[in-house]
């Protein structure tokens, strides 16, 4: 990887009136400038690590890379969690490719900081079953959810089919995400209990209506806003970064590791939780910065 130092994205957005984060500052300066949040999440998405040949714009073997100057940046702040936001890994031709490839990508990203988060992005489960993906990160569930610093983060499973088959072994069509019916009960009665600012960590997209979203992604947005507590949804997906606000929430699509060559091609990013329900997101290199 090159030596050069990260900056933040040069772009300005402007919410209420608040200019967010527009200069050429290293990121880490300008971490250093920010008065001292209640926490800070690292955020990846979209590695696609692969050992294969470069495909277009995906460049698979360099995503170990990418995701070691990510923790090195983490590191650097001290951050209390890192969330990957899906496709941790690329589709295999067969399963021992595929195992390989969730082994190598997950030694390196266990050694990061803080506690790790794992959402499941379609090509997760290409050649595995979800067990078989767990059993590689060494979590329990795919869809669950933890406290923080005085906020509550719900992680979500959107890789589901319509009727309600679990995604595995390349048994699906990736157009066709859906979170189930027994994942919305719970959805439903986390938020009630809930009574913390929460923010939700997915894959496929919910505030879309084209392939990149989930299918029933109103019925989702619609607990979301009863619940009258969720700030935030950070996801994945479809590559590129993109914020839309829908009934008081922000959707905040994030950049892909894997698209393009080289450490100036990477995107990652710092979220910073701040009292008053403040948030701040310091974008690296291509994932552009924005604050609420």
């Amino acid at each position: 990887m090159s030596n050069e130092q990260p900056t933040i994205n040069r772009r300005a957005f402007v919410r209420n009136g608040t200019l967010i984060l527009g200069s050429g500052l290293a990121a880490d300066e300008l971490l250093a400038k920010d008065s001292k949040p209640l926490a800070r999440i690292g955020l990846v998405t979209d590695l696609h690590h692969a050992d294969k040949p470069t495909r277009g714009s995906r460049h698979y073997r360099e995503s170990l890379g990418k995701l070691e100057e990510a923790g090195t940046a983490f590191a650097k702040v001290s951050v209390d969690h890192v969330v990957e936001l899906g496709d941790f890994i690329d589709s295999a031709d067969s399963l021992s490719s595929e195992k390989k490839h969730l082994k190598d990508v997950q030694a390196k990203f266990s050694a990061l900081p803080a506690q790790k988060h794992h959402v499941l992005g379609n090509h997760c489960v290409h050649m595995l079953t979800k067990d078989e993906f767990l059993e590689g990160v060494q979590k329990p569930k795919t869809y669950y959810s933890f406290d923080s610093a005085g906020w509550h983060f719900v992680v979500l499973d959107s890789c589901f089919r319509s009727d309600g088959k679990p995604y595995q072994r390349n048994n699906f069509d990736w157009k066709d995400p859906n979170i189930p019916a027994d994942e919305l009960e719970w959805l439903a009665a986390d938020l009630k209990q809930n009574t913390k600012p929460t923010i939700v960590f997915a894959h496929q997209r919910l505030d879309l209506s084209n392939h990149y979203a989930v299918k029933n992604a109103p019925a989702i947005r619609s607990l979301l806003e009863k619940s009258g507590k969720v700030r935030a949804v950070f996801q994945g997906h479809s590559h590129k970064n993109d914020l839309k606000e829908i009934n008081g929430i922000s959707y905040v699509t994030l950049v892909a590791m894997v698209e393009g060559t080289g450490a100036a091609n990477s995107g990652y990013s710092i979220l910073s939780l701040f009292p008053g329900e403040s948030l701040a997101l310091t974008g690296f290199r291509r994932q552009q910065s924005r604050s609420w």
